[in-house]
């Protein structure tokens, strides 16, 4: 079971709180800081999802955690005609919103506060679900990937991107290093919210990944469960089949 991490040591309040109150505090710098943080490598295995998930030929995608919507957006090109783009903060979603009307896509991509736990559509409503970055946020991960689930139609895609823990010398001690020292003051430097990056560090640190996750997915009723890791093992997409 991933170890539980928050982003506000001292707050009374529930992870899933938490993370709404932190995610409205830095949706202004995210994606710079992404940029910055990721030295861009972020936007190609997003492009990687897509091409993946292009082949599957989607009609109707579900984006759950869709943040800013940058992977939304990039999922338009597999030619579904309609994607929800769902997270549970909406200071993130303002700047979804934004996005998605300057490339012209209020068509195709449709905008929901949500919680991911508790996924407010019917059951096989969707040929595809993708989450970037974002199972790590959930508060129970076993249940947020149980509504995946049920709302995933049979023979349904879905694909996670996610940060990982690099398993090879010299990689995994560079990462190590860089996560623990490098990435939260990068966060302190350009970022209104100081927990917010150190949060984002250390549950990527501690989430599973690799072969566990993919059991957890299993466990949960996915098969044809596999991940493929990205750029020396820092994150991987894990494609799973309902």
């Amino acid at each position: 079971m991933a170890k539980k991490v928050i982003p506000y040591k001292n707050s009374e309040l529930g992870k899933k709180e938490q993370v709404t109150q932190m995610f409205d505090a830095i949706s202004d710098d995210y994606d710079g800081l992404n940029r910055v943080i990721s030295f861009g490598t972020d936007v190609k295995w997003r492009r990687k999802v897509v091409a993946l998930l292009k082949t599957k030929r989607p009609d109707r995608i579900l984006d759950i955690a869709t943040g800013t919507g940058d992977l939304a957006i990039h999922l338009a090109e597999t030619g579904a005609n309609n994607i929800v783009a769902l997270d549970i903060s909406p200071g993130m979603l303002a700047v979804a919103q934004k996005k998605v009307a300057e490339k012209k896509l209020e068509d195709t991509i449709e905008i929901v506060v949500g919680d991911s736990e508790n996924l407010p559509f019917k059951d096989n409503s969707f040929d595809a679900v993708t989450v970037a970055f974002g199972v790590r946020n959930f508060e129970n991960l076993d249940k947020g990937l149980s509504e995946i689930f049920r709302v995933l139609d049979q023979k349904g895609t879905l694909m996670v991107l996610e940060t990982a823990v690099p398993e090879r010398f010299p990689f995994k001690q560079g990462y190590r290093f860089y996560s623990r020292y490098i990435l939260p003051n990068i966060g302190k430097l350009f970022s209104k919210d100081k927990s917010a990056y150190r949060y984002l560090s250390e549950s990527a640190s501690v989430f599973p990944h690799g072969e566990d996750f993919n059991n957890i997915l299993r466990k949960i009723g996915f098969i044809e469960v596999t991940n493929r890791p990205q750029t020396f093992g820092v994150a991987s997409i894990y494609i799973a089949t309902k």
